[in-house]
C-alpha cells in the first residue's frame, strides 16, 4: 500500500514537472511572437462586429474570416507602403526647420513682462528647442527602424494575420475553452465574461478608436489648409489623441500659434475650426460605441497607458489599460457588488 502511494506521489512530481518544463519551453517559443498574437486577438475583438455581419450574409465563417482578413492586410500594408517614406521625409524636414526656429521672438510677444530678461529668454528657449529637437528626432530614429526592419515586420504581420483569421472564425470555440480552464463558479465566470468584455469595448472603442479619429481630424484640417508636414503633426496628433488628458490640441493649438506669427490667419482660423472638433466630438460620437455604466475612469487609462508604453512598446497603449481593468474586474467580482466601483467614472451610486 505504502508502495503505491509512492508510485502515484511520483507520479504526481513527474507530471507537475513535465507541465513545469512544457510551460517554460511554450513561453521561450512564443516570446517572440507574443505581441503579435495579442495584436491579432485584439483585431479580431475590434472586426468582430464586421465579421458577424459577413457571416449573416455569407453563411460561411472560412469566407468570411478570409474576406476580412484580406482586407486587413491590405488596409495596413497600402497605408505603410505608400505613407511611411512621406512620414520620413517630413519628420526630417520638420528636424531640419527645429533647428532653426527662433521660439524666443514668439515667447516675448505674447508674454513680454515675463521675458523681459534676456538671460531667462535664452534659457527657456533652450530648453523648448532642446525639447522638441530630442522629440523630432526621436520619432524619426523610430520611423526610421520600422523601414530597416520591415522583413522582421513581414513575418510579424503573418503571426498577425493567420492569428486574427483563427480568432475571429473560432471565437466561440475559444471562449468556451477558455470558460473550461477558468477555477470560478458559473455565476463567477458569467459576470468576468461580461464585465471584461464591456471594459474590453470601452478601452478599445471609447479610447483607441474614437482617439484615432480626433487625430485624423484634426489632420484632415492641416492638409486642407497647407500646414507644413501635414502628415507627420496628423501622426502625432493621432498618437496625442490616444491620451485621456492630452489629446489632438496639444497639436493645433501650436499649429494654430505658428500660423498666427506666420500671418497665415485664415488658415489658423480654419485649423482651429477643425481642432476644436477634433477636440469635442468624443462627447458625441462615445455614447454610440460605449455604454456609460461601463466607461473606465481617465486615470486608470492613463496610468495603464504609461505603464503599458514602458513594458510592452506601442501595444502597451492598449494592454496597459486592459491589464488594469481586468484585475480590478476580478476584484470587484469578489466585492460583489453591483458598479465596478473604481472601474467606473461618474457613475451614480
Amino acid at each position: 500500500m505504502e508502495k503505491k502511494d509512492n508510485e502515484e506521489q511520483f507520479k504526481k512530481i513527474m507530471t507537475i514537472i513535465i507541465i513545469v518544463c512544457l510551460g517554460i519551453l511554450l513561453f521561450f517559443l512564443i516570446e517572440p511572437l507574443l505581441k503579435a498574437i495579442i495584436f491579432g486577438i485584439i483585431l479580431a475583438f475590434i472586426f468582430s462586429p464586421v465579421y458577424d455581419w459577413t457571416y449573416a450574409k455569407t453563411k460561411s465563417k472560412n469566407l468570411s474570416a478570409t474576406l476580412i482578413s484580406i482586407f486587413l492586410i491590405l488596409i495596413i500594408i497600402i497605408p505603410f507602403w505608400y505613407l511611411m517614406p512621406i512620414i520620413i521625409k517630413q519628420s526630417i524636414q520638420l528636424f531640419s526647420a527645429s533647428q532653426q526656429i527662433d521660439l524666443i521672438m514668439p515667447l516675448k510677444k505674447v508674454f513680454p513682462s515675463l521675458f523681459a530678461s534676456d538671460q531667462f529668454s535664452n534659457q527657456v528657449g533652450a530648453i523648448f528647442k532642446e525639447f522638441i529637437l530630442n522629440f523630432v528626432n526621436s520619432s524619426t530614429n523610430s520611423l526610421a527602424q520600422l523601414v530597416l526592419n520591415a522583413p522582421t515586420l513581414a513575418l510579424q504581420l503573418l503571426v498577425v494575420a493567420f492569428t486574427f483569421f483563427f480568432v475571429l472564425r473560432d471565437k466561440d470555440i475559444l471562449v468556451e475553452y477558455i470558460k473550461t480552464l477558468l477555477p470560478f463558479s458559473k455565476e463567477v465566470e458569467s459576470k468576468l465574461f461580461d464585465y471584461s468584455k464591456r471594459i474590453t469595448s470601452s478601452v478599445i472603442y471609447g479610447q483607441i478608436i474614437i482617439g484615432m479619429l480626433q487625430g485624423i481630424i484634426a489632420g484632415i484640417g492641416f492638409f486642407i489648409f497647407g500646414v507644413p508636414n501635414a502628415l507627420f503633426l496628423t501622426l502625432v496628433a493621432v498618437v496625442a489623441s490616444l491620451f485621456p488628458i492630452l489629446g489632438p490640441y496639444i497639436v493645433w493649438v501650436p499649429v494654430v500659434i505658428f500660423l498666427i506669427i506666420a500671418g497665415n490667419n485664415l488658415s489658423a482660423v480654419g485649423v482651429t475650426a477643425f481642432g476644436i472638433l477634433a477636440s469635442t466630438i468624443d462627447n458625441f460620437i462615445r455614447p454610440i460605441f460605449v455604454s456609460r455604466r461601463t466607461r473606465m475612469h481617465s486615470a486608470l487609462v492613463l496610468i495603464g497607458m504609461i505603464g503599458g508604453l514602458f513594458l510592452f512598446g506601442i501595444l502597451g497603449f492598449i494592454l496597459g489599460p486592459l491589464i488594469i481593468a481586468y484585475s480590478l474586474v476580478i476584484l470587484e467580482i469578489y466585492r460583489n457588488k453591483k458598479s465596478l466601483g473604481l472601474i467606473i467614472e461618474g457613475e451614480k451610486r
